[in-house]
């Protein structure tokens, strides 16, 4: 049985979380799928670029001891010590370019290994790129945690939709601005809802990303980009982020049974022109999207075959980012 060699590039909370994800499903990927496997590379912004040819003791690594690694200068050197079969890239999103994370995946690529990411920015200005050296070098670039933790999107559109035309999309992809939002339909403030997002682990220590619209217009430019075929830059969507809501309202709209939502949207015109937006909207309780609450996402797509077809992750959380991330990983090695 062939024994792979994963590596690690970002290791913040979606990195640990998969690292004991793969740990707790060690039995079911030998058993159903052949797949051993050892850490042989870790690297963030914090620890730099860690290897170990034998591989990590993964309980030490996520408490912090990193005896015996080699230390590298950059994810060139990095690469070629961990030999990686399989690269998990996890870094901070880049809104305006997807770099440094383009870079990465073009050298993981390029390294041989088959390149996994739940980061959006390499997808909404790179996809193309990178799709193209995945193919030349018989590897697959695969990205299903970017845009719904790892309820199927991009998948869904690929193994099971041939042939179908998208004619346009609604979603609710964004969970720290749920959670804000219902925090403040009790009465707390902005900054409490932040605290109570940051808390459930679903929002970042600047969650500016996040209330500014930023993460939800760059996921929508990415289903445009893979499911749609058409570039969208982040910059032609009308974007409004949920800042000057205020508790009064959004308790009155709550009240009226249409409560406020990030929604993103997508039309394609009769002129095959698209029209984007992020921003706050009322969401009756009726509609496809109305039971979207907490840490939920949804999307609902409309579609040539089927008139209408609603996706929902209920209350994903940090195990379901690394379960689409493992996911993802299976699919490209079997």
């Amino acid at each position: 049985m062939k024994t792979y060699n994963f590596c690690f590039l970002g290791f913040g909370n979606v990195g640990r979380a998969l690292a004991r994800l793969i740990v707790a499903k060690s039995n079911e990927l030998r058993e159903a799928y052949g797949i051993e496997w050892k850490i042989t590379g870790v690297a963030s912004r914090r620890i730099g670029w860690l290897s170990s040819e034998n591989g990590f003791d993964v309980a030490a690594l996520l408490s912090g001891n990193y005896d015996n690694a080699s230390t590298h200068a950059g994810v060139t050197d990095w690469l070629k010590a961990a030999r990686p079969n399989v690269v998990f890239e996890t870094t901070s999103l880049n809104p305006e370019t997807g770099q440094p994370a383009v870079d990465y995946l073009r050298a993981s690529l390029q390294s041989g290994a088959h390149t996994i990411t739940a980061n959006k920015g390499p997808i909404v200005y790179a996809y193309d790129e990178l799709s193209e050296l995945a193919t030349r070098v018989n590897r697959r670039f695969l990205f299903e945690s970017t845009v719904m933790d790892s309820a199927p999107v991009f998948s869904l559109f690929r193994e099971t939709l041939p042939a179908t035309r998208l004619r346009g999309f609604t979603s609710i992809m964004n969970s720290t601005t749920n959670v804000i939002l219902e925090a403040m339909e009790t009465g707390r403030s902005f900054e409490e809802g932040v605290k109570a997002a940051q808390e459930l682990g679903v929002a970042e220590t600047d969650p500016t990303h996040d209330v500014e619209g930023w993460d939800a217009t760059m996921k929508l430019c990415a289903i445009t980009r893979v499911i749609l075929k058409s570039q969208l830059a982040p910059g032609e969507v009308k974007r409004q982020g949920i800042r000057d809501l205020t508790p009064s309202v959004l308790q009155r709209a709550r009240s009226e049974g249409r409560p406020f939502k990030l929604v993103s949207r997508l039309r394609i015109g009769e002129d095959k022109k698209i029209a984007a937006s992020v921003m706050p909207e009322q969401v009756a309780i009726s509609e496809p999207l109305g039971s979207i609450r907490g840490t939920s996402l949804g999307a609902h797509f409309e579609l040539d075959m089927i008139p209408a077809l609603t996706v929902i992750s209920h209350r994903p959380n940090l195990q379901s980012t690394a379960y689409g991330l493992l996911a993802d990983c299976i699919n490209a090695l079997r």
